[in-house]
């Protein structure tokens, strides 16, 4: 593009520092926040006083903070389920069926000790148990296109979203009217978690908070020191140059649909399992099943990078728990909430073209 004697020019970056991947992503949230800014004066709301509403109730107000921290965990899990097949050049789109399958083990975990009989169930023993049932029915489920893509090299964008509706109709079966998990509120909800399996809020956060961080430098510590990390990377940056290395396709996409799932279905246990006023798993299965693809956004942006994900899962969680508070407090249209958050990802997405290329103005030459 030429412009009065000078050239523009779009060119391609090697590699990009962590600085410039922290500014460029700030300012995609800055420009998303003022083109979100736009819909509030449209709604009659003055954007400074709606941005205050939602970040003071997420992050400040008593009730707001909670919901918010619990939101973050379980986006931050859904982004590392999402991010470890990711660094093997492999889709994870089924966050939400692994996630649900893992919260159905852990809960027949709890069944299988007497948790519907409302006795005293030692928790020390169960607990445990419950969430090393999440992390294998999880596991399970991410095995299943893993092995095919292993071995038979399917695609495993249809794979994993057809094993999602195939979970949710496993989970609506177990806990629907007459089933073995069925609970007393009503068609299609979970039988209630006995309050001896009920784990309280340590310092205002629950266990699972610091079980995530957690598990999210071991994921960076797994991909930028071990062989298997690399082995993952390698492959996922050239599958055919990682083969001719001696890296199995077999075993790299097995493993990571694996550890993927486990992910995801240890996000199923925190929900369900640990955060107050669920402590069973819902009939809403949609709700959650659509927060975890929230996860997909946040591993984009991230850039693959865990230790990225985390401020970025507790912006997203902010965002949905204070959105629906603001609509709510400032009369604003029905999906408010989801218009910001849509906004906000398109935008952080389009901003990753600047991760991949520099804009470079270079002055013509003179005849």
């Amino acid at each position: 593009m030429k412009l009065a004697g000078y050239t523009l020019k779009f060119e391609k970056k090697e590699n990009f520092t962590g600085v410039e991947a922290a500014v460029i992503s700030v300012l995609a949230i800055l420009f998303a926040l003022f083109l979100v800014g736009i819909i509030f004066l449209q709604a009659g709301v003055d954007p400074a006083m709606g941005y205050y509403e939602i970040f003071s109730y997420a992050f400040l107000n008593p009730f707001g903070l909670p919901l918010t921290i619990n939101r973050a965990i379980f986006l931050l899990l859904c982004t590392c389920a999402f991010i470890v097949p990711m660094r093997a050049g492999l889709w994870n789109i089924g966050m939400a069926g692994q996630l649900y399958l893992g919260a159905l083990s852990a809960f027949a975990v709890a069944f299988a000790f007497g948790a519907r009989s409302d006795a005293e169930l030692p928790a020390g023993v169960v607990l445990p148990l419950m969430v090393l049932g999440s992390a294998v029915g999880g596991a399970a489920a991410g095995a299943i296109p893993g092995l095919l893509k292993g071995k038979f090299n399917t695609n495993e964008i249809v794979v994993t979203m057809m094993l999602n509706f195939i979970m949710f109709w496993l989970v609506s079966h177990m806990i629907k009217e007459g089933g073995p998990f069925m609970g007393s509120g009503g068609e299609g909800e979970g039988y209630r978690l006995p309050a001896s399996l009920q784990p309280q809020p340590n310092l205002g956060v629950p266990f699972t908070f610091w079980f995530a961080i957690g598990l999210t430098v071991l994921l960076h510590v797994l991909f930028a020191k071990t062989r298997i990390g690399y082995q993952i990377r390698a492959f996922g940056l050239n599958p055919a140059a990682a083969r001719y290395a001696g890296v199995s396709p077999f075993k790299i996409s097995l493993l990571v649909f694996i550890l993927g799932g486990l992910i995801a279905g240890l996000a199923g246990y925190h929900y369900f399992g640990t955060v107050p006023g669920l402590f069973k798993i819902p009939k809403n299965y949609g709700d959650f099943g659509d927060l975890a693809f929230y996860g997909i956004i946040c591993g984009l942006i991230s850039q693959g990078n865990p230790l990225a994900a985390i401020p970025l899962a507790f912006l997203f969680g902010g965002l949905t728990s204070g959105g629906r508070f603001v609509q709510g407090k400032l009369q604003l249209g029905f999906g408010i909430d989801y218009a910001m958050l849509g906004v906000l990802m398109i935008i952080l997405v389009a901003f990753q073209f600047f991760f991949r290329y520099r804009i470079v103005l270079k002055k013509d030459k003179e005849r």
